[in-house]
């Protein structure tokens, strides 16, 4: 990885578990590179990843595997798991501006269907010279250039990423939830941890909701942090570590509570709520109390290991609906 930003998919194709080992593509005959400049037929046992930042890539890489199918992995440089490399059918490095070297990977590779799965950064599009230094290709300025050269369009998480899913669809490829390959990561309705809510937590978790839910209408986060009635943080592009660490500044004697939805209008295919052992990690240090998701709608990582973590320390861990906020009586499902 030489450079961070500004590659092509850059490297050589290497494949994992899922197909046969290679460390790198060998030079091919002219007639070779010839049809390969065409699309191959679709393959429908073929996945394309487009993986970001975190553990969930891997874990979603592993799931299909696991299911017989071939994964075809283009991997954000700076962001995803080097692991990915040993997992998948192949994996290249992807540069966050090379959209249109991505289409031609994956059309030539027979592949038709994607997901994306992972964090991106998005603080770095305020990184000093990000787009010189990215060198997109004219496929995604096209693309984008009414986001980012015209400021036609704004660049909230589900303008940029639905306007990815589009014009990918425009090429023949559509996107899948992640979930669709292993729904069991869904977080089903119930206390989770052996603590529960008191009452005066589950005032705060009903406060908190209803602001989370209007954050996310505006497509500004999905996480609040609350205590006593009283804001200490909301999620921006910062992400819900970051908030989290906020609130725990702002609020030195700790006991605050965490609250993370989806969107009233949330696209499966992208930017679902995900918690996991980072999340919970990350509340210790900050001295939050209780969590509360969204139940059907929040991808728990290593819920076991997680829900182990959560009761050696004394965590609260709930995953509600909006329904079910609607049972004054009644702190879980």
């Amino acid at each position: 990885m030489a450079r961070l930003f500004g590659a092509s998919i850059s490297g050589s194709v290497q494949s994992g578990r899922c197909g046969e080992r290679s460390s790198s593509e060998p030079s091919k005959p002219a007639v070779q590179r010839t049809l390969d400049s065409q699309d191959s037929r679709a393959d429908s046992r073929r996945i394309g990843l487009i993986a970001g930042w975190g553990r969930l890539p891997v874990v979603v890489a592993e799931a299909v595997c696991r299911s017989g199918r071939d994964v075809v992995c283009l991997g954000i440089l700076g962001h995803a798991d080097p692991k990915l490399r040993e997992i998948c059918r192949e994996f290249r490095w992807l540069g966050l501006g090379q959209m249109g070297a991505a289409v031609k990977h994956f059309r030539r590779r027979g592949v038709r269907e994607l997901t994306m799965a992972g964090k991106v950064f998005k603080t770095q599009l305020f990184q000093p010279w990000f787009w010189f230094r990215q060198r997109p290709d004219w496929f995604t300025i096209r693309a984008f250039a009414r986001h980012f050269l015209w400021r036609r369009a704004d660049c909230r998480d589900d303008s940029l990423l639905g306007r990815v899913v589009e014009v990918f669809e425009k090429e023949g490829l559509s996107f899948q939830p992640a979930t669709d390959y292993l729904p069991e990561l869904l977080v089903p309705p119930g206390q989770l941890s052996a603590r529960r809510p008191n009452a005066r937590q589950r005032q705060d978790i009903s406060f908190g909701w209803e602001i989370a839910k209007q954050i996310g209408r505006m497509d500004i986060g999905q996480a609040v942090a609350v205590k006593d009635g009283t804001v200490l943080a909301v999620e921006a592009i910062e992400g819900t570590d970051e908030c989290i660490r906020r609130a725990g500044t702002l609020c030195e004697v700790g006991g605050f509570t965490v609250v993370k939805v989806a969107k009233p209008q949330q696209d499966m295919r992208f930017d679902v709520p995900t918690v996991g052992l980072r999340t919970l990690e990350t509340m210790v240090a900050a001295k939050a109390e209780v969590l509360a998701v969204e139940a059907g709608k929040t991808i728990f990582l290593d819920a076991k290991e997680c829900l182990e973590f959560a009761d050696r320390h004394r965590l609260i861990i709930v995953a509600l609906s909006s329904e079910d906020l609607s049972r004054p009586e009644e702190s879980t499902p």
